[in-house]
């Protein structure tokens, strides 16, 4: 179980406290906006999939673009990258407000508008997400987290209220004014931060492989990949409350833009009640657990909003739903956080964040085209049953609670003096490690080796093999492929202390008369008379 460390006890960190401070303003502003925009798009068109297409358009950039964000946050300065989201966000704000005032919106460019926040979201949250593993230590980071979703569930509770307020007395102009201004704190506080940069010594990465290299560490770390799944028939299946909400109020409450404001105001005051509980869960209860509970939580606010006319009622539904929508999102992200290297957290919280945003786009267009053609209440039914399905694929892939792995880098490797004079990008590069491995220790070699095969895979190794002498079976040769040296001295700085286990029982394994020995070779497409043929690295 995690440290239960106090939630509010990270408010201690001065660069954590400023900007949070500045975020909520931002949060706020974010929360009227969509209130604006949910309710006007109401106004445009009768069409509820139309309707339930204004969550898309928010969630579906991030689907689309939350990977290269990644790469972004792990090779460039994450400052940078945050503020050139949130200044992109503040113009976008404003022109959507000067569009509306003069009434030039049409339901499509309203959608669009929508999408360009989404974009500006989906290049901000890795760089921010990353940040703050950055900011605060490993024992806090459970309680970061649940602070910002405190935050923004804390303007939750206010800022829909607020929009609802602001659209009935002054329009969806207004709304859209407000949110651009609430960039202005959130820019300033990033003008005003200056995070000590770790120096690089190795160049930064192209583009292109530090994206596969993202998706390859994701897709051999089973229990990332369990973590990523569960948020994505979380995010396709709890969406139904927020994208067909405005149609709950307008169809079967016969609210107004207020009511559909104070109801978000109820699911952010939930919200705030499960982030100010989270970590006093987390310590007595497995992760698997709090997960059911927050699938089940959704799936009763779902069937009390399809038969339910009385405000109070699904307002204290709303209130479940917004306790199990944090607790459960937050120990998604939590749990990604510490089962991932610094070296490539932004690409895997924005793998997380493209799983959850990508059910949740795809859950507002398909609850809002079930509701159009099948009805409200079938629509929220249906819902309810594909909360339940996740309930039940913890049984058969339950959420870890291994989060006590040192992922800081083992930093064993020393780069050894070379005889051929080679540049960083020479390659491609093959590496070959031999063992004397007695007959009786063979199940244990494979078995540890089947591990040492993944965590070289994952961490860049191509064209891994392991071979057995056929005259001399108590020889064995571990070989694989990096395309250029520098990939090979990269390859071995992403090794953990996590990782040093099972490296370590193999050199036990080894009864050879010395260490183990590498060769490390570079590859020669072809050899004419007048090559120099390159001589066998020397080895270690």
């Amino acid at each position: 179980m995690p440290n239960s460390v106090s939630t509010l006890a990270v408010f201690q960190n001065r660069t954590f406290r400023m900007l949070w401070i500045a975020t909520l303003a931002s949060n706020f502003g974010g929360l009227v906006q969509s209130v604006g925009a949910a309710w006007m798009m109401t106004t445009l068109t009768s069409s509820q999939s139309m309707v339930a297409l204004v969550q898309s358009s928010v969630t579906l950039p991030i689907m689309i673009f939350s990977l290269a964000a990644g790469v972004f946050a792990d090779n460039f300065d994450r400052r940078k990258i945050m503020l050139w989201a949130q200044g992109f966000m503040c113009l976008v704000s404003l022109a959507l407000a000067f569009l509306a005032y003069e009434a030039l919106l049409t339901p499509w460019l309203l959608l669009g508008f929508t999408f360009l926040l989404g974009c500006g979201t989906a290049l901000h949250n890795p760089s921010w997400q990353a940040s703050v593993g950055d900011i605060v230590t490993r024992d806090e980071l459970s309680a970061a987290v649940s602070v910002n979703s405190m935050g923004f569930n804390m303007m939750r509770s206010v800022g829909p209220a607020a929009g609802g307020a602001i659209v009935a007395l002054a329009g969806a102009a207004a709304a859209f004014a407000v949110n651009a201004l609430s960039y202005v704190a959130i820019i300033a506080a990033l003008v005003g931060w200056h995070p000590a940069l770790t120096p690089r010594r190795l160049p930064r990465e192209p583009f292109g492989s530090a994206f596969a290299a993202g998706l390859r560490y994701v897709a051999l770390s089973p229990n990332l990949t369990r973590i990523i799944l569960r948020g994505f028939v979380f995010g396709l299946s709890a969406v139904v409350v927020q994208a067909l909400l405005p149609l709950v109020v307008r169809d079967r409450l016969a609210g107004d833009a207020f009511v559909y404001g104070a109801l978000l105001g109820a699911f952010g005051l939930g919200a705030v009640g499960g982030a100010l509980a989270n970590n006093k869960l987390r310590a007595r209860l497995r992760n698997e657990i709090i997960t059911r509970f927050g699938f089940l939580g959704f799936a009763v606010t779902c069937l009390v909003l399809g038969f339910s006319t009385h405000l109070l009622l699904s307002a204290v539904s709303l209130l479940l739903a917004g306790f199990c929508w944090v607790i459960s999102l937050s120990l998604f992200n939590v749990t990604m956080q510490l089962s991932t290297p610094r070296w490539v957290v932004g690409r895997v919280l924005a793998l997380y964040q493209t799983g959850v945003f990508g059910g949740m786009a795809a859950g507002s267009w398909l609850w809002g085209a079930l509701a159009q053609s099948a009805g409200l209440n079938t629509a929220l039914g249906i819902a309810s049953i594909v909360l339940l399905v996740g309930v039940a694929i913890g049984f058969v892939a339950p959420l870890p609670d291994s989060e006590d792995l040192n992922l800081d880098p083992l930093n064993r490797f020393t780069e050894p003096p070379l005889q051929l004079d080679i540049t960083p990008r020479s390659g491609p590069i093959m590496v070959m490690v031999d063992y004397q491995i007695d007959q009786t220790d063979v199940p244990q070699f494979l078995d540890l080796m089947s591990q040492r095969r993944r965590v070289r895979v994952r961490d860049g190794a191509q064209q891994w093999a392991l071979l057995r002498d056929l005259e001399n079976p108590d020889q064995w040769t571990e070989s694989y492929h990096v395309p250029t040296w520098v990939e090979y001295i990269r390859h071995h700085e992403r090794r953990t202390q996590a990782d040093a286990a099972v490296f370590d029982q193999l050199r036990q394994l080894h009864r050879g008369p010395g260490p183990l020995r590498v060769h490390r070779m570079i590859e020669r497409q072809t050899v004419t008379a007048q090559d120099d043929i390159p001589r066998r690295m020397k080895p270690d």
